[in-house]
Protein backbone atom coordinates (compact mmCIF):
# COMPACT_ATOMS: atom_id res chain seq x y z
CA UNK A 1 0.00 0.00 0.00
CA UNK A 2 1.36 3.63 -0.72
CA UNK A 3 2.44 5.27 2.03
CA UNK A 4 0.49 7.31 4.57
CA UNK A 5 -2.73 4.59 3.53
CA UNK A 6 -1.87 2.40 6.27
CA UNK A 7 -1.96 4.39 8.95
CA UNK A 8 -5.52 5.09 10.30
CA UNK A 9 -6.41 8.59 8.71
CA UNK A 10 -8.79 11.00 10.76
CA UNK A 11 -11.38 13.58 9.45
CA UNK A 12 -11.53 17.14 10.09
CA UNK A 13 -13.70 16.32 13.46
CA UNK A 14 -10.98 13.37 14.60
CA UNK A 15 -13.30 10.96 13.43
CA UNK A 16 -11.43 7.80 11.77
CA UNK A 17 -12.02 7.57 7.92
CA UNK A 18 -13.10 4.11 6.72
CA UNK A 19 -11.75 3.10 3.52
CA UNK A 20 -14.29 4.17 0.03
CA UNK A 21 -15.31 2.71 -3.09
CA UNK A 22 -15.54 5.83 -5.13
CA UNK A 23 -17.18 5.63 -8.82
CA UNK A 24 -15.52 8.21 -10.54
CA UNK A 25 -16.84 9.66 -13.62
CA UNK A 26 -14.82 11.11 -16.34
CA UNK A 27 -11.58 9.55 -14.17
CA UNK A 28 -9.38 10.12 -17.58
CA UNK A 29 -9.87 13.51 -17.81
CA UNK A 30 -7.78 16.50 -16.28
CA UNK A 31 -9.44 16.85 -13.37
CA UNK A 32 -9.75 12.98 -12.51
CA UNK A 33 -6.32 11.78 -13.28
CA UNK A 34 -4.91 14.28 -10.76
CA UNK A 35 -7.87 13.12 -8.25
CA UNK A 36 -6.71 9.36 -8.79
CA UNK A 37 -3.50 9.74 -8.34
CA UNK A 38 -3.92 11.86 -4.75
CA UNK A 39 -6.46 9.08 -3.94
CA UNK A 40 -4.16 6.67 -4.74
CA UNK A 41 -0.81 7.75 -3.05
CA UNK A 42 -2.29 9.63 -0.10
CA UNK A 43 -5.28 7.22 0.81
CA UNK A 44 -6.88 3.44 1.39
CA UNK A 45 -9.80 3.99 -1.15
CA UNK A 46 -10.71 2.40 -4.42
CA UNK A 47 -11.37 4.16 -7.46
CA UNK A 48 -13.88 2.75 -10.27
CA UNK A 49 -12.44 4.72 -12.81
CA UNK A 50 -15.17 5.68 -15.67
CA UNK A 51 -14.19 6.94 -19.07
CA UNK A 52 -13.92 6.58 -22.64
CA UNK A 53 -10.19 7.58 -22.80
CA UNK A 54 -7.80 6.61 -20.25
CA UNK A 55 -4.58 8.11 -21.82
CA UNK A 56 -3.90 10.83 -18.60
CA UNK A 57 -4.15 7.99 -16.11
CA UNK A 58 -2.12 4.89 -17.81
CA UNK A 59 0.84 5.40 -15.79
CA UNK A 60 -1.84 4.22 -12.78
CA UNK A 61 -3.02 1.15 -15.38
CA UNK A 62 0.36 -0.41 -16.34
CA UNK A 63 0.15 -4.25 -14.42
CA UNK A 64 4.19 -4.50 -14.06
CA UNK A 65 4.31 -0.88 -12.54
CA UNK A 66 1.59 -0.62 -10.54
CA UNK A 67 1.64 -0.52 -6.51
CA UNK A 68 -1.85 -0.06 -6.41
CA UNK A 69 -3.18 -3.58 -6.60
CA UNK A 70 -6.84 -3.47 -7.23
CA UNK A 71 -7.14 -0.13 -6.08
CA UNK A 72 -8.08 1.43 -9.45
CA UNK A 73 -10.31 0.01 -11.81
CA UNK A 74 -10.42 1.13 -15.46
CA UNK A 75 -13.78 0.70 -17.44
CA UNK A 76 -14.06 2.00 -20.28
CA UNK A 77 -17.55 3.51 -20.40
CA UNK A 78 -19.55 5.79 -22.42
CA UNK A 79 -22.18 7.10 -19.93
CA UNK A 80 -24.72 8.07 -22.52
CA UNK A 81 -25.57 4.54 -23.22
CA UNK A 82 -24.04 1.88 -21.19
CA UNK A 83 -26.08 -0.65 -18.92
CA UNK A 84 -23.41 -1.31 -17.17
CA UNK A 85 -23.30 2.60 -15.18
CA UNK A 86 -26.39 1.74 -11.93
CA UNK A 87 -24.25 -1.49 -11.63
CA UNK A 88 -21.39 0.72 -10.90
CA UNK A 89 -22.66 3.44 -8.78
CA UNK A 90 -24.22 0.45 -6.73
CA UNK A 91 -20.78 -1.23 -6.10
CA UNK A 92 -19.70 2.23 -4.29
CA UNK A 93 -19.98 4.41 -1.56
CA UNK A 94 -19.71 7.76 -3.12
CA UNK A 95 -19.59 9.03 -7.42
CA UNK A 96 -17.76 11.73 -8.18
CA UNK A 97 -19.17 12.87 -11.79
CA UNK A 98 -16.69 15.19 -14.10
CA UNK A 99 -18.18 14.28 -17.22
CA UNK A 100 -18.79 17.47 -19.57
CA UNK A 101 -18.12 19.01 -22.43
CA UNK A 102 -16.59 22.38 -20.98
CA UNK A 103 -14.48 23.60 -23.82
CA UNK A 104 -15.84 27.21 -24.72
CA UNK A 105 -15.15 27.04 -28.38
CA UNK A 106 -17.75 24.44 -28.43
CA UNK A 107 -20.65 25.88 -26.60
CA UNK A 108 -20.78 27.91 -29.55
CA UNK A 109 -20.42 25.00 -32.46
CA UNK A 110 -22.17 22.21 -30.45
CA UNK A 111 -24.43 23.63 -28.49
CA UNK A 112 -27.21 20.68 -28.56
CA UNK A 113 -24.38 18.54 -27.57
CA UNK A 114 -23.25 20.79 -24.97
CA UNK A 115 -26.17 20.91 -23.56
CA UNK A 116 -27.01 16.89 -23.79
CA UNK A 117 -23.47 16.30 -22.11
CA UNK A 118 -23.93 18.58 -19.01
CA UNK A 119 -27.71 18.17 -18.47
CA UNK A 120 -29.34 14.97 -20.15
CA UNK A 121 -26.09 12.96 -19.61
CA UNK A 122 -26.36 13.20 -15.90
CA UNK A 123 -29.79 12.79 -15.33
CA UNK A 124 -28.80 9.01 -14.90
CA UNK A 125 -25.96 9.38 -12.37
CA UNK A 126 -28.17 11.59 -10.36
CA UNK A 127 -31.28 9.07 -10.40
CA UNK A 128 -28.94 6.07 -9.86
CA UNK A 129 -26.85 7.72 -6.65
CA UNK A 130 -30.86 8.99 -5.18
CA UNK A 131 -32.74 5.99 -5.77
CA UNK A 132 -29.77 3.52 -4.57
CA UNK A 133 -28.67 6.27 -1.45
CA UNK A 134 -25.29 6.76 -2.45
CA UNK A 135 -23.64 10.42 -2.08
CA UNK A 136 -22.62 12.17 -5.01
CA UNK A 137 -20.14 14.91 -5.61
CA UNK A 138 -21.30 16.42 -8.75
CA UNK A 139 -18.92 18.92 -10.29
CA UNK A 140 -20.71 21.79 -11.51
CA UNK A 141 -18.87 25.35 -13.14
CA UNK A 142 -18.03 28.65 -12.43
CA UNK A 143 -20.02 29.67 -15.39
CA UNK A 144 -23.15 28.88 -13.65
CA UNK A 145 -22.61 32.86 -12.24
CA UNK A 146 -23.41 34.10 -15.76
CA UNK A 147 -22.43 37.62 -15.41
CA UNK A 148 -21.69 40.23 -12.62
CA UNK A 149 -24.06 42.60 -11.65
CA UNK A 150 -21.53 45.25 -12.05
CA UNK A 151 -21.21 44.57 -15.65
CA UNK A 152 -24.87 46.31 -16.61
CA UNK A 153 -23.11 49.30 -15.03
CA UNK A 154 -21.60 52.31 -16.94
CA UNK A 155 -17.80 51.51 -17.09
CA UNK A 156 -16.74 54.11 -15.12
CA UNK A 157 -19.69 53.72 -12.42
CA UNK A 158 -18.47 53.64 -8.39
CA UNK A 159 -20.13 50.25 -7.71
CA UNK A 160 -18.61 48.46 -10.35
CA UNK A 161 -15.89 48.61 -7.39
CA UNK A 162 -17.86 47.50 -5.06
CA UNK A 163 -17.25 43.96 -3.98
CA UNK A 164 -21.05 43.36 -3.49
CA UNK A 165 -21.21 43.71 -7.43
CA UNK A 166 -18.42 41.25 -8.73
CA UNK A 167 -17.74 38.80 -6.05
CA UNK A 168 -19.58 35.60 -6.38
CA UNK A 169 -20.96 33.75 -3.49
CA UNK A 170 -22.79 30.27 -3.49
CA UNK A 171 -25.55 31.53 -1.12
CA UNK A 172 -27.06 34.87 -2.59
CA UNK A 173 -25.08 35.81 -5.83
CA UNK A 174 -27.45 35.83 -8.98
CA UNK A 175 -27.24 33.83 -12.24
CA UNK A 176 -27.51 36.14 -15.12
CA UNK A 177 -26.90 34.76 -18.75
CA UNK A 178 -26.71 36.34 -22.14
CA UNK A 179 -29.95 36.23 -24.66
CA UNK A 180 -30.57 32.54 -25.94
CA UNK A 181 -29.16 33.67 -29.22
CA UNK A 182 -25.89 34.02 -27.74
CA UNK A 183 -25.67 30.26 -27.59
CA UNK A 184 -22.00 30.41 -25.60
CA UNK A 185 -24.54 30.71 -22.08
CA UNK A 186 -25.91 26.71 -23.55
CA UNK A 187 -23.33 25.32 -21.01
CA UNK A 188 -23.84 27.43 -18.30
CA UNK A 189 -27.50 26.90 -18.16
CA UNK A 190 -27.51 22.97 -18.71
CA UNK A 191 -24.93 23.24 -15.67
CA UNK A 192 -27.05 25.63 -13.49
CA UNK A 193 -30.36 23.24 -14.36
CA UNK A 194 -28.80 20.11 -13.22
CA UNK A 195 -27.46 21.41 -10.11
CA UNK A 196 -30.75 22.68 -9.42
CA UNK A 197 -32.17 18.64 -10.13
CA UNK A 198 -29.53 17.42 -7.79
CA UNK A 199 -30.39 20.15 -4.78
CA UNK A 200 -34.04 19.15 -5.71
CA UNK A 201 -33.13 15.88 -5.42
CA UNK A 202 -31.30 16.39 -1.74
CA UNK A 203 -34.71 18.16 -0.55
CA UNK A 204 -37.29 16.19 -1.78
CA UNK A 205 -35.61 12.70 -1.44
CA UNK A 206 -32.79 13.09 0.46
CA UNK A 207 -29.80 12.49 -1.95
CA UNK A 208 -26.59 12.85 -0.50
CA UNK A 209 -24.77 15.92 -2.37
CA UNK A 210 -22.09 18.29 -3.31
CA UNK A 211 -21.67 20.30 -5.57
CA UNK A 212 -18.38 21.77 -6.94
CA UNK A 213 -17.76 25.05 -8.62
CA UNK A 214 -14.59 25.38 -10.28
CA UNK A 215 -12.84 28.78 -10.60
CA UNK A 216 -10.12 27.97 -13.90
CA UNK A 217 -8.46 24.87 -12.54
CA UNK A 218 -5.05 25.00 -13.68
CA UNK A 219 -1.97 22.60 -14.35
CA UNK A 220 -0.29 19.75 -16.13
CA UNK A 221 -2.31 17.69 -18.64
CA UNK A 222 -4.86 20.47 -19.02
CA UNK A 223 -6.64 19.81 -22.61
CA UNK A 224 -4.57 19.71 -25.42
CA UNK A 225 -2.16 21.02 -27.54
CA UNK A 226 -4.07 20.78 -31.19
CA UNK A 227 -2.21 18.56 -33.95
CA UNK A 228 -0.49 17.11 -31.46
CA UNK A 229 -2.49 15.63 -28.65
CA UNK A 230 -5.68 16.21 -29.80
CA UNK A 231 -7.60 17.42 -32.89
CA UNK A 232 -5.81 19.80 -35.26
CA UNK A 233 -9.15 22.01 -35.83
CA UNK A 234 -9.81 22.09 -32.05
CA UNK A 235 -9.49 25.60 -29.99
CA UNK A 236 -8.82 24.71 -26.48
CA UNK A 237 -9.21 26.51 -23.29
CA UNK A 238 -7.16 29.59 -22.75
CA UNK A 239 -4.13 27.90 -20.69
CA UNK A 240 -3.58 25.03 -23.30
CA UNK A 241 -4.15 27.81 -26.35
CA UNK A 242 -1.49 30.25 -24.90
CA UNK A 243 1.19 27.75 -24.33
CA UNK A 244 0.05 25.83 -27.94
CA UNK A 245 0.95 29.56 -28.99
CA UNK A 246 4.10 29.55 -26.73
CA UNK A 247 4.95 26.04 -28.16
CA UNK A 248 4.75 27.15 -32.19
CA UNK A 249 5.86 30.69 -31.41
CA UNK A 250 3.12 32.48 -32.73
CA UNK A 251 1.40 35.63 -30.75
CA UNK A 252 -0.81 35.00 -28.09
CA UNK A 253 -4.62 35.48 -29.72
CA UNK A 254 -6.69 37.63 -26.84
CA UNK A 255 -10.34 37.82 -28.20
CA UNK A 256 -11.50 41.44 -27.50
CA UNK A 257 -8.80 42.48 -26.54
CA UNK A 258 -7.95 40.14 -23.66
CA UNK A 259 -10.19 42.56 -20.71
CA UNK A 260 -12.09 39.71 -19.29
CA UNK A 261 -10.74 38.99 -15.83
CA UNK A 262 -10.01 35.33 -14.27
CA UNK A 263 -8.99 34.10 -11.11
CA UNK A 264 -6.42 30.89 -11.47
CA UNK A 265 -5.90 27.67 -8.72
CA UNK A 266 -3.51 25.34 -9.45
CA UNK A 267 -4.78 21.87 -9.85
CA UNK A 268 -2.93 20.27 -6.58
CA UNK A 269 -4.57 22.93 -4.42
CA UNK A 270 -7.91 22.24 -5.91
CA UNK A 271 -7.56 18.13 -5.82
CA UNK A 272 -6.47 19.14 -2.00
CA UNK A 273 -9.83 20.91 -1.07
CA UNK A 274 -12.28 17.66 -2.94
CA UNK A 275 -10.25 15.33 -0.96
CA UNK A 276 -11.75 17.11 2.04
CA UNK A 277 -15.47 16.87 0.29
CA UNK A 278 -14.48 12.99 -0.01
CA UNK A 279 -13.71 12.52 3.37
CA UNK A 280 -15.61 14.96 5.30
CA UNK A 281 -19.58 14.17 4.44
CA UNK A 282 -20.81 15.42 7.65
CA UNK A 283 -19.03 19.00 6.86
CA UNK A 284 -19.60 18.52 3.09
CA UNK A 285 -23.46 17.09 2.23
CA UNK A 286 -25.92 19.33 0.90
CA UNK A 287 -23.20 22.20 0.40
CA UNK A 288 -22.10 23.97 -2.77
CA UNK A 289 -18.87 25.24 -2.97
CA UNK A 290 -16.76 27.61 -4.92
CA UNK A 291 -13.06 26.34 -5.69
CA UNK A 292 -10.91 28.98 -6.72
CA UNK A 293 -7.62 31.55 -5.89
CA UNK A 294 -9.07 34.92 -5.48
CA UNK A 295 -5.59 35.96 -4.97
CA UNK A 296 -4.83 34.79 -8.63
CA UNK A 297 -6.70 37.47 -10.25
CA UNK A 298 -5.36 38.85 -13.88
CA UNK A 299 -7.27 39.96 -16.98
CA UNK A 300 -6.39 37.38 -19.88
CA UNK A 301 -4.38 40.00 -21.69
CA UNK A 302 -2.18 40.17 -18.53
CA UNK A 303 -2.24 36.10 -18.04
CA UNK A 304 -0.78 36.40 -21.37
CA UNK A 305 1.95 38.78 -20.64
CA UNK A 306 2.82 36.75 -17.62
CA UNK A 307 2.83 33.18 -19.85
CA UNK A 308 4.84 34.81 -22.43
CA UNK A 309 7.80 36.03 -19.23
CA UNK A 310 7.54 32.21 -17.66
CA UNK A 311 7.94 30.22 -20.97
CA UNK A 312 10.85 32.75 -21.89
CA UNK A 313 12.31 31.79 -18.33
CA UNK A 314 11.31 27.80 -18.41
CA UNK A 315 12.30 27.21 -21.96
CA UNK A 316 15.52 29.32 -22.44
CA UNK A 317 13.41 30.50 -25.72
CA UNK A 318 13.30 35.21 -26.32
CA UNK A 319 9.85 35.84 -26.87
CA UNK A 320 9.26 37.14 -30.04
CA UNK A 321 8.49 40.13 -31.30
CA UNK A 322 5.20 41.00 -30.93
CA UNK A 323 4.04 38.52 -28.68
CA UNK A 324 0.15 39.34 -28.63
CA UNK A 325 -2.05 40.19 -31.29
CA UNK A 326 -5.66 41.44 -30.57
CA UNK A 327 -8.58 38.89 -32.37
CA UNK A 328 -12.50 39.59 -32.27
CA UNK A 329 -14.55 36.97 -30.09
CA UNK A 330 -16.90 36.76 -33.24
CA UNK A 331 -13.64 35.27 -35.34
CA UNK A 332 -12.25 33.04 -32.72
CA UNK A 333 -15.34 31.83 -31.56
CA UNK A 334 -18.21 32.43 -34.60
CA UNK A 335 -21.30 34.45 -34.48
CA UNK A 336 -23.39 33.97 -31.20
CA UNK A 337 -20.10 34.27 -28.49
CA UNK A 338 -20.81 36.53 -25.46
CA UNK A 339 -18.73 36.49 -22.19
CA UNK A 340 -18.87 37.14 -18.27
CA UNK A 341 -16.83 39.90 -17.48
CA UNK A 342 -15.05 38.91 -13.90
CA UNK A 343 -15.57 36.06 -11.72
CA UNK A 344 -14.26 36.25 -8.35
CA UNK A 345 -14.86 33.33 -5.87
CA UNK A 346 -16.30 34.21 -2.24
CA UNK A 347 -14.28 31.12 0.14
CA UNK A 348 -16.25 31.73 2.98
CA UNK A 349 -18.82 29.08 3.09
CA UNK A 350 -15.57 26.48 1.64
CA UNK A 351 -13.26 27.81 4.39
CA UNK A 352 -16.03 27.83 7.46
CA UNK A 353 -16.86 24.32 6.51
CA UNK A 354 -13.62 22.59 5.44
CA UNK A 355 -11.26 24.81 6.27
CA UNK A 356 -9.26 25.22 3.03
CA UNK A 357 -7.45 28.19 1.46
CA UNK A 358 -5.16 27.65 -1.81
CA UNK A 359 -1.91 28.28 -1.18
CA UNK A 360 -0.03 28.42 -4.96
CA UNK A 361 0.28 31.80 -6.65
CA UNK A 362 -0.31 32.65 -10.14
CA UNK A 363 3.12 32.96 -11.13
CA UNK A 364 4.45 29.57 -9.63
CA UNK A 365 1.48 27.77 -11.14
CA UNK A 366 2.33 28.78 -14.57
CA UNK A 367 6.12 28.77 -13.80
CA UNK A 368 5.12 24.31 -12.34
CA UNK A 369 2.90 24.13 -15.84
CA UNK A 370 5.02 25.39 -18.52
CA UNK A 371 8.08 23.82 -17.47
CA UNK A 372 5.14 20.66 -18.03
CA UNK A 373 3.96 21.99 -21.26
CA UNK A 374 7.83 22.78 -22.57
CA UNK A 375 9.01 19.25 -21.01
CA UNK A 376 6.14 17.35 -23.02
CA UNK A 377 5.16 19.06 -26.26
CA UNK A 378 8.13 20.92 -27.46
CA UNK A 379 9.93 18.55 -29.69
CA UNK A 380 6.64 16.81 -30.91
CA UNK A 381 6.11 20.77 -32.18
CA UNK A 382 9.24 21.35 -33.65
CA UNK A 383 8.95 18.15 -35.39
CA UNK A 384 5.55 19.20 -36.69
CA UNK A 385 6.46 22.70 -37.78
CA UNK A 386 9.35 21.42 -39.32
CA UNK A 387 7.81 19.30 -41.90
CA UNK A 388 8.76 20.21 -45.68
CA UNK A 389 5.41 21.35 -47.07
CA UNK A 390 4.80 19.43 -50.57
CA UNK A 391 4.94 21.85 -53.61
Amino acid sequence: MANGAAAVRLDLDGKPIKPLTICMIGAGGFIGSHLCEKLLNETPHKVLALDVYNDKIKHLLEPDTSEWGERIQFHRINIKHDSRLEGLVKMADLTINLAAICTPADYNTRPLDTIYSNFIDALPVVKYCSENNKRLIHFSTCEVYGKTIGSFLPKDHPLRQDPDFYVLKEDTSPCIFGSIEKQRWSYACAKQLIERLVYAEGAENGLEFTIVRPFNWIGPRMDFIPGIDGPSEGVPRVLACFSNNLLRREPLKLVDGGESQRTFIYIKDAIEAVLLMIENPERANGHIFNVGNPNNEVTVRQLAEMMTKVYSKVSGETAIESPTVDVSSKEFYGEGYDDSDKRIPDMTIINRQLGWNPKTSLWDLLESTLTYQHRTYAEAVKKATSKPVAS
